[in-house]
């Protein structure tokens, strides 16, 4: 294998835009030749057609993984065959799919053999009728890497990051979930990826709970009594932050060059800003697992899947991340009894990852 950085992507939901997004941009030479591409040949072929773009992408098997190997390449995981899809729809098989190719990239990753994992759009709804557990994308990590801690996710833009202290829990839990301890935790973490990402001293906005920041403890406490103190000692770590902030007024501040970075209480608090800004751009960086994870912000688009229109803006923007954080994060492994056990793990297939029926329409992006 060449010296240079390369990433583990994971297509995605085939209901959705991700085949597509992938054979477009693995058709453009200016992307480099870095790529591992975890997925089905059949649904890779399904995407190129899509898109209108002809791929030519050596394919390999397991057994060929981390043998030496010069530019992009297909590891044909067998896990979808096309004949099954159901453009716009989210669909059990295309979820477990989704799964098993999003397990061996992070496996992959794990073993060393690639230095960020990245993914074109999943179906949640699609996940979960596969995998009837399935929350998200970081308690899959976590269980999938045995992960001491679990990660948080980002949303980048040139303009802004936007980190969060809690993602997906309903929104009645959110209070209920804050404490100093969390939200100190979700500063630190942010200050150690915005360095790797090149920012020497990021400048953090916290975002408060309620509205006006709780007007003195008229609109409610939490502001003052969780939130105010992790800042404190967020500070006295000798962070660049700021807050709590109100939060109809913090992205503002940070977009006239005031904060990098806006620390979010929950999930929408941040994410109806960054698509405002810049839905088509946005990233989502899940940080804190040793190698970076990306994707394009946006979702699966079931509306306009199979129509060859989708836009690659957001997952270019996601690799180049991806690279980015890599150069600065991972090391490559050389182990040869790790390869050995990923390839073992790769070809023993979840429970979970075959036999699955039922269909259901879900909403577009999500």
């Amino acid at each position: 294998m060449t010296d240079s950085r390369r990433i583990a992507m994971a297509l995605g939901d085939a209901g959705g835009i991700g085949l597509e997004l992938a054979a477009r941009v693995l058709s453009d030479a200016r992307e480099g030749t870095d790529i591992l591409v975890f997925g089905d040949r059949r649904a890779l072929e399904l995407g190129a057609r899509q898109a209108g773009v002809t791929l030519d992408l050596p394919v390999i098997g397991l057994d060929a993984l981390g043998a030496p190997i010069d530019g992009n390449v297909l590891i044909d995981l067998g896990t979808f065959d096309p004949d099954d899809a159901m453009i716009g729809t989210a669909t059990a098989s295309s979820g477990a799919a989704a799964l098993e190719n999003f397990r061996a990239a992070l496996l992959t990753a794990k073993a060393g053999l690639a230095d960020a994992v990245a993914f074109t759009p999943f179906n949640k709804a699609a996940m979960r009728m596969a995998k009837s557990d399935y929350v998200d994308e970081i308690g899959f990590v976590d269980a999938v890497l045995d992960a001491p801690r679990s990660g948080r996710e980002f949303n980048v833009l040139d303009e802004v990051w936007n980190a969060r202290v809690t993602s997906h829990i309903p929104l009645r839990d959110v209070a209920g979930m804050l404490n100093a301890d969390r939200i100190f935790d979700s500063l630190h973490l942010t200050v150690e990826v915005m360095q790797d990402a090149g920012f020497e001293r990021p400048r953090i906005g916290v975002a408060a709970l309620n509205p006006h920041a709780g007007d003195g403890r008229n609109f409610g406490t939490e502001d003052e009594d969780i939130i105010l103190p992790a800042v404190e000692r967020a500070r006295a770590h000798q962070m660049a932050v700021t807050g709590p902030v109100p939060s109809d007024t913090v992205f503002v501040r940070a977009l006239k060059g005031e904060f990098d970075a806006v620390l979010t209480m929950f999930h929408d608090q941040g994410q109806i800003a960054m698509k405002l800004i810049g839905f088509d751009r946005g990233v989502t960086l899940i940080a804190g697992y040793g190698f970076p994870i990306v994707t394009p912000a946006h979702g699966t688009a079931y509306d306009i899947a199979g129509q060859g229109i989708a836009d690659t803006g957001a997952t270019l923007a996601a690799l180049s991340l991806g690279r980015r954080l890599a150069g600065r994060t991972t090391q490559r492994g050389t182990d040869d009894a790790a390869r050995a056990d990923l390839r073992a793990a790769l070809t023993k297939r979840p429970d979970w990852a075959a036999g699955k029926t039922g269909t259901t329409k879900a909403i577009a992006g999500s």
